[in-house]
């Protein structure tokens, strides 16, 4: 992705350097794979979060830093800035406004209206304080664990977790919430899986938009972000760590559905295009 010359975010909010102290998770390393297929790329932090109990009070401190994680911080704040402008004329063109989300860094683990969370949470969005959440490194295992290379796929990750604040300024976060309520596990996870892929469209969309606007798209970029989506299917997901594929038990989608929704968003541009709530799945 082409971001040299292009500007950053304003609406960053750099904890790194803070430490919330100790917290306990129930379960142990069992209960932190769970939290990790869970939340991976966009899940409902309020699944996880209230399991976590807080040890010690907030403390900050300078950040450490290396100066390719501070490659990183330009990196996802172009991507940012990216969604910002292309979502605000998306919106203005529908005659809405766009409110800007805000991206917290953090490293370990992390505070949020949603309740704690853990870097092995992944990242995540909470529509408490509309706020996206991520753990810089993160993306080193998105690499090294998951296989997902090249900076199109870490953009990926940030535009799936912005699809939610656009889905939570539509107001359809919060009619999937109260549906899923009202519904057992088997229905509400189908449900939730329709609410991921539609936000992997989003971020196709976005893709799609960022390449008009700016010309930022390199040559296997959109290939890099299909990886991706496709290596957290929840097919692959549950065959790395259990071992068996579950379908009742999906809350994301399979890889093929993640890498084709995506891939829609992308090509089309057209927001009517991306009803995953009535599509055949």
């Amino acid at each position: 992705m082409k971001v040299e010359g292009r500007r950053t975010s304003d609406n960053i909010e750099d904890r790194r350097g803070m430490s919330t102290g100790k917290m306990a998770i129930g379960g142990g390393i069992g209960t932190v794979v769970i939290v990790l297929i869970v939340l991976l790329l966009g899940g409902d932090p309020s699944q996880v979060v209230n399991t976590m109990q807080q040890d010690a009070g907030t403390e900050s401190g300078p950040v450490s830093s290396t100066p390719e994680e501070e490659a990183m911080v330009n990196f996802v704040s172009v991507v940012l800035a990216g969604t910002e402008d292309v979502w605000t004329e998306i919106f203005r063109q529908s005659k809405m406004t766009y409110r800007k989300p805000t991206l917290v860094l953090f490293r370990d683990q992390v505070q949020s209206a949603c309740g704690y969370a853990t870097a092995a949470s992944g990242p995540f969005y909470c529509p408490g304080d509309e706020k996206v959440y991520i753990d810089l490194n993160f993306f080193d295992a998105l690499k090294t664990s998951y296989g997902a290379n090249g900076d199109f796929a870490v953009a990926y990750v940030l535009a799936h977790e912005i699809g939610h604040h656009v889905q939570n300024q539509l107001g359809i976060l919060d009619q999937v919430n109260r549906q899923r309520s009202q519904m057992g596990e088997t229905s509400a996870n189908k449900l939730l899986v329709r609410l991921e892929l539609q936000a992997d469209f989003l971020a196709g969309m976005w893709a799609h938009y960022d390449q008009k606007m700016f010309n930022s798209l390199e040559q296997g970029d959109v290939e890099e972000a299909m990886t991706a989506a496709a290596s957290v299917g929840d097919d692959v997901l549950q065959r790395k760590y259990q071992g068996r594929v579950t379908p009742d038990s999906f809350t994301h989608g399979t890889a093929a559905q993640r890498k084709e929704w995506f891939r829609k968003g992308y090509t089309t541009g057209d927001f009517d295009q991306g009803d995953t709530f009535n599509a055949n799945i």
